[in-house]
């Protein structure tokens, strides 16, 4: 294996998707300001996630609508009716 190649900065965070409630523990590069309690009764940085396993459609069998950036709204402005 090449040396220098891969980061060394590896930690055990919590991945939380919010638009579900499900958290899970994983190791990441991810920087993080928030920390979060586990269930183990230890703190670890916190990576917020808008979509994971247990919300994706392919997933679940679910369609969710998630539109965090208002692009649905951006697009109506831009190509809109123009009598609108």
């Amino acid at each position: 294996m090449k040396k220098n190649l891969h980061p060394e900065s590896y930690r055990t965070v919590i991945f939380k998707d919010f638009s579900v409630d499900y958290a899970f523990l994983g190791k990441s590069t991810a920087n993080s300001t928030e920390n979060i309690l586990w269930e183990d009764g230890k703190e670890y940085p916190l990576v917020k996630l808008e979509i994971s396993s247990a919300s994706h459609p392919f997933f679940t069998g679910k369609m969710k609508f998630v539109d965090s950036a208002g692009r649905i709204e951006k697009f109506r402005k831009k190509y809109g009716k123009k009598g609108e």
